[in-house]
């Protein structure tokens, strides 16, 4: 596990014990990974740095709403296909499009304009049908899906082939390393979850949050880097309607080391509010007037009150 650890850590992700024996199980079992937890805690970049650190190309599925199994799959390049028939049409049939000659000249055509030049590869395809070393896939925001692609992922993941009706089955010769993540917009059926290694990634605690921030930014002082995540794991306690994550701390710190700051001031928190909360409700209650002062300043000032 410790190794597991440190291969992460030397690509810039710095994990606890109980996210690298998924890890680990996940490559030694050759089993899906199912990460859950809020947005912006790391699950995405989970996938990004495994395939870093065992050196495999990654392969991302970005789900939504509406996404099908075509998208996901292949598609034919049609515009392509249209242009082999006028060049093909423009060259002349052989025997001057006579008899037994045309039957087997259009047969041919139509077996050029699906074989494997005109199929497009999308991330599913291009994972089972690795044309090189078996990628990292990266289902990205499953939840997001419909129940329908859902239980086609099902049967993908158990069998990993794919039937490809003009071609044939295409089977993955090798298993690739599969991450699936998801925010909880809406439950994963359990018979998807089955199939997978389980892991729930929290925020992390004040020391963490501090470790990964002093990693990810080096450039600000180390003052500033422990009032920043001070006032991030203060304002995770707000009633918000999405809570910052990480990747908002991460991004305001750079944001601040931009400006020069020095140090944190209610005048320069109101100026980079955006880069820790994304909606306009929530920027309402954190700027919302008492006593003069917006709200956010006297969570600046409980945190200036804490020990460095």
């Amino acid at each position: 596990m410790e190794a597991v650890r440190s291969a992460l850590r030397r690509e810039g992700y710095i994990a606890d014990h109980s996210l690298a024996v998924a890890v680990f199980l996940t490559l030694r079992l050759e089993r899906p990974l199912f990460l859950e937890g809020e947005p912006g805690v790391g699950k995405t970049e989970v996938a990004k740095v495994i395939a870093a650190a065992v050196g495999r190309p990654l392969v991302r599925l970005q789900c939504y709403e509406g996404i099908d199994r075509e998208s996901a799959l292949y598609e034919w390049d049609f515009p392509r296909q249209m242009l082999h028939i006028r060049l093909a049409e423009a060259a002349g049939m052989p025997g001057g499009g006579q008899g037994e000659t045309e039957k087997v000249w259009r047969e041919r055509l139509e077996g050029e304009l699906f074989s494997r030049r005109f199929l497009l590869r999308r991330p599913l395809l291009a994972a089972v049908d690795s044309q090189g070393p078996a990628p990292v896939l990266l289902i990205d925001e499953v939840d997001r899906s419909d129940e329908e692609f859902e239980a086609f992922l099902l049967e993908l993941l158990g069998e990993f082939q794919v039937t490809i009706p003009e071609i044939g089955t295409l089977r993955a010769e090798e298993k690739p390393v599969v991450i699936l993540t998801s925010n909880r917009t809406r439950e994963i059926h359990d018979a998807l979850k089955r199939r997978c290694l389980y892991h729930w990634i929290d925020y992390p605690d004040f020391s963490k949050e501090l470790e990964i921030l002093r990693l990810k930014v080096p450039g600000v002082p180390r003052e500033l880097a422990i009032r920043i995540c001070q006032f991030v794991q203060r304002l995770r306690r707000e009633p918000l309607y999405k809570r910052p994550g990480v990747a908002e701390t991460i991004h305001w710190a750079e944001a601040l080391s931009a400006l020069g700051a020095r140090s944190l001031d209610p005048k320069v928190v109101e100026e980079t509010l955006g880069c820790l909360v994304k909606y306009r409700d929530d920027v309402e209650v954190l700027t919302a007037v008492r006593e003069d002062r917006p709200y956010f300043a006297d969570l600046l000032g409980e945190i200036e009150a804490m020990p460095g």
